[in-house]
């Protein structure tokens, strides 16, 4: 906190610290008188010593106070000011809505160390970058739920990203229902206010529906386009599997056609990523595509420290009077 405090401290007028090249020539000066100004004692006993008292030991402080007076005062004429630089962000964002897959075949490990691992830590980065725009959160498996509503509030989301696990059976039925997932993404950012509603939807199978599900993939695009909501999908997980891998029962079920065709007649893409450097790059992508207007706004705030030096001076000078002339008073 303190190297922080210094780091932010310029001087206006350096080129009047010239003037502590007088320091090392008043040292000099000061050390010549001392040698040769000093009185002879005539001792009978050569082993005589001058007892050491407090007068003798502590007879430079004097001097000290004022080389340090001089060098503050310098310091004082070279203007130093604490600057700090403060910025605010204002702008209109845009409304997001991350869909995610939480499928069990998400556990898969061809995408080290979990293909939903490396979704989740990806899109906590993504959200970190989006400061200004409103995020939530819709996730889906044999069912599909709104873990977030759009919010600003991104401590929260990131929170929910970091605690959320696999729906694997238990309280949320098993399947994908990627059409699901879509439609109640939408049915909550279509109430956004923005201009603007972008679906980033990332799974990694196809549409696997149980007897009980209400809307179909088809019905769920229709929706989004008579929203005007801009969907881009990302099918996570390796092409092409090694024989390990396989015989593990790896499979890539990823419905590409699907996922192709959301996107394409909504106005977004669809991505295919394989590891976690092409997963990041994707939503680099996303992130340069979808800007948000946003204005910084920067202004410097500057307080001026020569007084605290100025008034240091003059103490530092009292003292050495008072010392000089009382405690290190000399007799002529």
């Amino acid at each position: 906190m303190i190297y922080d405090w210094f780091e932010n401290i310029v001087f206006v007028w350096p080129e009047n610290f010239i003037f502590m090249a007088i320091i090392p020539f008043l040292i000099w000066q000061y050390l010549k008188k001392d040698k040769t100004g000093k009185g002879a004692i005539l001792a009978s006993n050569i082993n005589y010593k001058i007892p050491s008292t407090f007068k003798t030991r502590f007879r430079h402080l004097p001097f000290i106070l004022r080389m340090l007076a001089i060098a503050l005062l310098i310091t004082a004429l070279a203007r130093p000011q604490h600057q700090q630089q403060l910025s605010r962000s204002e702008g209109q964002g845009i409304d997001i809505m991350l869909t995610m897959d939480v499928s069990g075949s998400m556990l898969t490990q061809d995408i080290k160390p979990r293909r939903f691992t490396v979704a989740k830590e990806v899109a906590i980065d993504f959200v970190k970058k989006r400061p200004t725009d409103r995020i939530g959160l819709v996730i889906f498996s044999g069912e599909a739920f709104t873990k977030v509503p759009l919010t600003f509030d991104k401590r929260t989301l990131l929170e929910q990203l970091q605690d959320l696990k696999v729906m694997d059976g238990g309280y949320i039925e098993p399947g994908t229902l990627i059409g699901e997932g879509l439609a109640t993404a939408v049915s909550r950012i279509r109430k956004g206010t923005s201009k603007t509603k972008v679906i980033i939807l990332l799974t990694d199978g196809k549409e696997d529906a149980p007897p009980t599900r209400i809307i179909d993939p088809q019905t769920a695009l229709e929706i989004a386009k008579a929203n005007n909501v801009r969907v881009y999908c990302i099918g996570l997980g390796v092409s092409e599997f090694t024989e390990d891998q396989m015989a593990d029962g790896v499979r890539n079920f990823l419905d590409e056609d699907l996922l192709k065709k959301i996107a394409n007649e909504t106005g977004g893409r669809y991505y295919h990523a394989v590891d976690r450097n092409s997963l990041q790059a994707i939503y680099s992508q996303i992130d340069k595509l979808e800007k948000t207007k946003v204005e910084v706004i920067q202004y410097k705030k500057t307080e001026e420290m020569f007084l605290p030096l100025v008034l240091a001076v003059l103490a530092l000078l009292f003292l050495e009077i008072i010392l000089r002339y009382t405690v290190f008073r000399r007799f002529p």
